[in-house]
């Protein structure tokens, strides 16, 4: 079944690896086949990683937009993952669930858990500076 997309002026989205920008007024497109898609508000560039959890975001983001450069991105996410475990067990439980998306090649699923997984360290990384303050 086709998607159908609307992008607003300006707006920009990655479709099979290409960014494509909206140049004029509200643009539609009906994308009929099966590839990658990114609207512009669930990319994350690589300027804007901040923090453990938005590098693990956009390494599966790199993974779902760029398949040639796979087995590149494996080693950097379990890499990361390895990492996550050992600095915040807690993130364990998320963790899981996002490898097994990513081991059934299921990006834009893991991609949204691993958006739940960014706020889920915003909300930890709050109640470590309300501790550190109430002291």
């Amino acid at each position: 079944m086709p998607l159908k997309i609307t992008l607003r002026p300006r707006e920009q989205m990655i479709i099979d690896g290409a960014v494509v920008r909206n140049a004029g007024l509200t643009a539609n497109l009906l994308i009929e086949n099966d590839v990658p898609i990114l609207r512009e508000k669930d990319i994350l560039t690589e300027k804007d990683i901040q923090t453990p959890c938005q590098q693990l975001y956009f390494i599966i983001q790199l993974m779902y937009i760029d398949e040639e450069n796979l087995n590149a991105y494996f080693k950097l996410y379990w890499k990361l993952i390895k990492e996550l475990v050992a600095a915040a067990p807690s993130t364990v439980r998320h963790l899981d669930q996002i490898n097994e998306l990513i081991l059934a090649r299921k990006y834009y699923q893991a991609l949204k858990l691993a958006n739940q997984l960014i706020d889920y360290e915003q909300e930890v990384v709050r109640n470590v500076r309300k501790s550190v303050a109430n002291v």
